[in-house]
């Protein structure tokens, strides 16, 4: 989608019954599903998170570094600079960024498969709290209308990116900050009204 990221977000309770709607529509898997796992990093006085940008690598079938700006929010979809290349050994590449003054924040799992159709990639995303769907385009509009072909509510779109979805629930809930993984919720995963996120199907 060149070098800006413009997306929605939804929270579902039937995953399964998105994909079939996109085999429905034709639509072209991409991407299997695959793990990936993120780590995620700030400046050591905390600036680039309370600014709003986003320095990551992320595992997945291939490894990548991912710079991310501000985003704007307009009707519920996301738009934002995002810069992002592969590079050639994730744990290499995780040992530069600390030698330079990063400091890792948060590790984060999830499970994706991406379609696409038209022109949109749709992200199929099981994460350690609940399944979401990522509506990704070159405008708000556009997304808007797939998300309706998807028979997805845009109204229930989440508001917040994952990562801050579960940064907001820890600080209201006055839990400590702890990883976005599997492991670290298994056994406690919050409700979506917990999250205070409401679903799309």
């Amino acid at each position: 989608m060149g070098e800006q990221e413009t997306e929605v977000k939804f929270f579902v309770r039937d995953l399964k019954k998105v994909e079939l709607r996109l085999l429905e529509l034709k639509a072209q898997l991409i991407q299997p599903r695959v793990h990936e796992i993120n780590f995620r990093y700030d400046l050591p006085d905390g600036s680039m998170r309370s600014s709003g940008h986003v320095l990551r690598i992320r595992q997945d079938a291939v490894a990548t570094i991912t710079y991310k700006g501000p985003s704007d929010l307009v009707d519920g979809v996301f738009s934002r600079t995002e810069l992002e290349t592969q590079i050639g050994d994730f744990e290499t590449m995780h040992k530069i960024l600390i030698a330079l003054g990063y400091v890792k924040i948060l590790t984060y799992e999830k499970f994706r498969a991406v379609y696409e159709i038209d022109g949109y990639h749709i992200m199929l995303d099981e994460l350690p709290y609940g399944d979401f769907v990522e509506v990704e385009g070159a405008d708000g509009a556009g997304i808007r209308e797939m998300s309706k072909r998807l028979e997805l509510n845009i109204e229930a779109a989440v508001g917040a990116g994952y990562a801050r979805i579960f940064e907001d629930y820890n600080a209201r809930h006055g839990r400590a900050s702890s990883d976005l993984t599997f492991d670290a919720l298994r056994g406690k995963v919050p409700s979506p009204e917990e999250l205070n996120i409401r679903a799309a199907d």
